[in-house]
């Protein structure tokens, strides 16, 4: 697995993070901490899960075949749509993040986080029983699949957390 590689796969979460630390910036003379776990968390959900999720989408919809070959399974199977459009689904939702909040980031979460999580897990499972050592089954995906969930639910619970204290002082 090469840098690159790695890299590509984490393409969305740094550009959330580079989207966040900009609007932070923005904000820097009124945002106290909870603020600005709120915006990483935000840009996160837009950038980090919502647009890779819509990527993945267009990706499995569009260029189904290569895709396919990427991960290291058959070309032509109608099971790339569903993919696609699961994908393509949930990557909205973390687009509507940004409008909407609370109960719908913890449910955009929850739906994202137990695909990612479970496709992790698929592709492990393709590789130890399969020997499937295709870029996009054992590559940077896999990392991103099985620890970007966990990354966004630490996130969420600490913005929750956060968001208790200021209301207990207020």
């Amino acid at each position: 697995m090469s840098l690159l590689e790695i890299l590509w796969a984490f393409l969305f979460p740094l550009i959330g993070a580079v989207v966040a630390l900009l609007h932070i910036t923005k904000e820097r003379k009124t945002a106290d901490a909870h603020r600005r776990l709120e915006i990483v968390l935000m840009w996160q959900l837009v950038c980090g899960l919502g647009l890779a999720m819509l990527w993945g989408g267009i990706g499995h919809l569009l260029f189904a075949d290569r895709v396919a070959e990427s991960i290291g399974w058959a070309t032509g199977s109608p099971f790339q749509q569903e993919v696609g459009m699961w994908d393509a689904s949930i990557g909205i939702l973390g687009l509507l993040c940004l409008k909407f909040r609370d109960q719908f980031w913890l449910a955009t979460i929850i739906g994202g986080g137990l695909f990612l999580f479970s496709a992790g897990l698929g592709h492990v499972y393709q590789f130890l029983a399969f020997g499937d050592v295709s870029p996009n089954n054992i590559g940077g995906v896999l990392w991103v699949d099985l620890l970007f969930p966990l990354f966004l639910g630490a996130l969420y619970l600490l913005h929750r957390r956060g968001k208790a204290d200021v209301q207990t002082i207020r």
